[in-house]
């Protein structure tokens, strides 16, 4: 090869290695500066991970501290198994927990050769930690668990969390974002086996999750619950509804439905048990309704409680149609305005209903926010079934007089009596418990006295009426019964829902109770007084004995009468008198019941007036000794 060939080869290589050269610096120029954001891009998607790190999900508890959901430490695992290098990892898996199917679960992962979850939220020893962390290519990570220890109280108010703790039902969905609390995010970079190398971000999050308090009362919930089982069950019914609510406050004390199920099985319960029904499903409330129409005509002047309607001997012809009595065998002839509701008369309502008109009523019944949600805080409220209308036909005024032709929800109609306890005040119900920072207003929807006359006339109908499976030794109680039809989704009636509705008169403090139960079984009671009044009464005389009402009474005098105080006498003990109590409550009484009462206790009384029991001195809760007198003021009712 002579010097000029070589030379010429030379240059070519030159040549070759300048072009390679300018490529390269092509290449880096374009990686370094033109697709610089679209591979760090690339890069990023695949090496760069977040990740939501949330606080402990918040506990709830009820009013008084007790805790209904709370949180337990539990463990998952998965597997990456591409960064398995002992083929008999699970097989060692497997002794640690010999309880849990892993092979199979193991064998599955490696076929897929992607992340598999092994196990979710299970309970481990400390021993068993230990051991599972020594395994390559299985990671354990600590989740807490969330966990109802009461397991069916209230739970269909608690409602339940899935399997990533968010919650999907009841308090834990409606304040899912104050339990669950603000997450961190995690940044990191990770290797290609997914292992983290390096941290852009790893601030843990602090407890800023929120506790929710109810206001719920833990035993009072569990007396309703109990009470409202054993109607159910006692006439086969389809399922039933209870609820008690501070009428001062708005606050639900108790509120359950059943059949119920436990949370911490979900598995073995019927989503319809899941379901709190006395705020989201609505049903014709039947005679309670006949309260709030007295009350219209009351409000408007169209009636006295002594204004007297003919009842047509049980038979009153509308349009087409013959409007019955509910116990049609009733033929009743003059009725006054009371005793239209003492004996739930469908024509007496009717009548006042005529001389009313629609307008009036559902002016009325709208204050009352019967169609409308009530805005508690939970989850499916139903607004209920009421017309738009501005004018109804005869037909229909009658049958919503009476409660037929509307739906509501056990809430609204809970709420609605509750004003009437109230004074006429109406307070918006809330399942939270109440403090100066989210106290509701009361809001007067009914003039004072007309609310003192509807009371009035409830008690008659609790004394000398349809309604008394309420009555409660020394306590007055206002109450009104149902005896609802129940129609299925054509319209048709299928069977009854009887309710009990009502309050005790001038106590310390002031709730309401409401319990209906849905479709007895054929051959079975349907009346409201036989059937859900053992509830109303069961509940209302434990409330009464919690709040302290029968101070001053003597324990023998409780329990004389088989109150349905048996399982509470077993807990507490009654203080017996012995020469020194509280005076007992007279307002609202008769002269001749007023000097039963003051017999039984060995207390001397003064009278002034007649009528009923006005003014009192001592007040009610005053000490006194047996050298006391009680001066009572009587005053004849008073109406608007």
């Amino acid at each position: 090869m002579n010097e000029s060939n070589l030379k010429n080869r030379l240059k070519i290589v030159y040549v070759v290695f300048a072009f390679a050269f300018v490529a390269i610096l092509v290449k880096a120029f374009r990686i370094q500066v033109v697709d610089r954001g679209h591979l760090l891009s690339q890069s990023k998607k695949q090496f760069f991970r977040e990740r939501k790190v949330f606080p402990r999900r918040g506990h709830i508890y009820d009013r008084n501290g007790n805790p209904l959901a709370i949180n337990i430490r539990t463990y998952s695992l998965f597997t990456i198994p591409k960064n398995i290098r002992d083929k008999n990892v699970f097989k060692k898996l497997t002794q640690i927990m010999p309880e849990a199917e892993i092979e199979n679960i193991g064998s599955k992962a490696m076929k897929r050769n992607r992340f598999t979850w092994i196990a979710r939220k299970i309970n481990l020893t400390e021993e068993q930690v230990h051991a599972i962390k020594k395994l390559k290519g299985v990671y354990i990570e600590e989740i807490p668990k969330r966990i109802y220890p009461n397991h069916e109280l209230a739970a269909q108010t608690l409602g339940f969390v899935g399997l990533d703790n968010n919650g999907l039902a009841g308090i834990e969905h409606r304040f899912d974002d104050e339990l669950r609390g603000e997450p961190q995010i995690i940044k990191y970079f990770k290797d290609n086996k997914g292992r983290p190398v390096r941290y852009v971000s790893q601030n843990i999050p602090t407890e800023r999750s929120k506790d929710i308090y109810l206001s719920i009362d833990k035993e009072v919930q569990a007396v309703a619950e109990k009470a409202i089982k054993e109607a159910v069950e006692k006439v086969e019914a389809k399922r039933g509804g209870v609820g008690v609510m501070d009428a001062e406050t708005g606050e639900i004390i108790a509120v359950a439905n059943y059949p119920t199920f436990d949370p911490n099985d979900l598995d073995g319960s019927r989503s319809i048990d899941r379901k709190l029904s006395f705020i989201s499903d609505p049903f014709e409330p039947g005679s309670t309704m006949k309260v709030i129409t007295v009350a219209s005509a009351l409000e408007n002047n169209v009636v006295r409680p002594d204004t007297n309607y003919y009842c047509e001997q049980g038979r009153l012809k509308v349009e087409d149609h013959i409007i019955k009595e509910a116990e049609s065998r009733k033929k009743f002839e003059w009725l006054s305005v009371e005793e239209i509701l003492m004996h739930s008369s469908n024509i007496g309502t009717t009548k006042i209903a005529f001389d009313l008109t629609f307008p009036k009523l559902k002016s009325t019944l709208t204050k009352f926010r019967i169609g409308e949600k009530t805005g508690i805080e939970l989850p499916a409220e139903s607004r209920g079934i009421f017309t738009d209308d501005k004018n109804v036909s005869p037909l229909s005024l009658s049958n919503i007089s009476f409660g037929q032709g509307v739906a509501t929800t056990g809430i609204q109609m809970l709420a609605a009596f509750a004003a009437i306890s109230n004074g006429g005040k109406y307070v918006k119900p809330t399942i939270l418990k109440v403090d100066e920072s989210n106290k509701t207003e009361a809001k007067q929807i009914i003039p004072e006295k007309v609310a003192k006359s509807l009371t009035d006339m409830m008690i008659k109908t609790v004394e000398d009426g349809t309604a008394r499976n309420g009555k409660i030794p020394y306590f007055k109680i206002a109450a009104k019964t149902s005896t609802a039809q129940r129609a299925d989704n054509m319209g048709r009636y299928t069977g009854y829902i009887p309710g009990f509705l009502g309050f005790p008169v001038g106590v310390k403090k002031k709730f309401v109770v409401y319990a209906y139960v849905d479709k007895p079984a054929k051959g079975k009671s349907y009346y409201g007084n036989s059937v859900a009044g053992p509830v109303f009464k069961k509940v209302t005389e434990y409330l009464l004995y919690k709040n302290k009402e029968f101070e001053g009474l003597a324990e023998n005098d409780l329990f004389e009468n088989d109150m349905a105080f048996d399982s509470v006498k077993r807990v507490h003990s009654a203080k017996r008198y012995t020469g020194r109590g509280l005076v007992p409550n007279f307002v609202g009484l008769d002269k001749k019941s007023a000097m039963k009462l003051a017999r039984k206790l060995d207390i001397d009384l003064t009278h002034s007036g007649v009528g009923v029991v006005d003014e009192q001195l001592p007040e009610p809760g005053s000490a006194y000794t047996k050298n006391t007198i009680i001066k009572l003021r009587y005053a004849p009712p008073t109406y608007e």
